[in-house]
């Protein structure tokens, strides 16, 4: 046998072997790669004679490219209220968290409602009154704001905030609980 079909057939044996031992054995694939060929599919024909990349312990196995799936996020609709409070400001049974507490005028019987309890952060919306006219005995408590017929009352301290608010022709307060 000559020297050049000696290389001939070392070449073919090379390139038969490595293409022979490329994906003999099925692997589950990494989460963000697609399935690939399982020992029930076969697997494509090598056009070349050069092996395909393999894993090794030294070098982890080839991506796609694409970044790894983001963890999908909670949904939520858009306009309602928070109601989980956190963790620094856990709500009781009787004083709820820093949670914002709609108050429309026009749709609540404020006489009915004298109290109400708390955690620093919590928002009182007051909806349907015009500025000026809700008032805090105690302003170093809160932070107040108007805009557009609401008044937020923001309770930023730990204390009791006796909060005034006038509806036909009488003013009602409501004492407020701050944890």
């Amino acid at each position: 046998m000559s020297r050049a079909s000696f290389r001939r057939l070392a070449v073919v044996l090379a390139a038969t072997v490595g293409v022979a031992a490329c994906g003999a054995d099925a692997v589950s694939p990494l989460p963000v790669q697609p399935p690939g060929p399982t020992s029930s599919t076969p697997a494509p024909a090598a056009t070349s004679a050069i092996a395909a990349p393999t894993a090794s312990p030294s070098r982890p196995p080839p991506t796609s490219g694409r970044p790894p799936a983001a963890p999908p996020t909670p949904s939520r609709t858009r306009g309602t209220p928070r109601t989980t409070s956190p963790p620094t400001a856990a709500a009781t049974p009787a004083c709820q968290g820093a949670v914002r507490y709609d108050l429309p005028l026009a749709e609540t019987e404020i006489e009915l409602l004298r109290s109400l309890c708390f955690a620093t952060g919590a928002v009182l919306r007051i909806q349907g009154i015009g500025p000026g006219l809700v008032t805090v005995d105690r302003p170093e408590l809160v932070s107040q704001q108007y805009e557009a017929g609401v008044v937020d009352v923001r309770f930023v301290r730990t204390g009791t905030v006796a909060v005034t608010i006038p509806k036909e022709g009488r003013d009602h307060t409501i004492t407020v609980v701050v944890r």
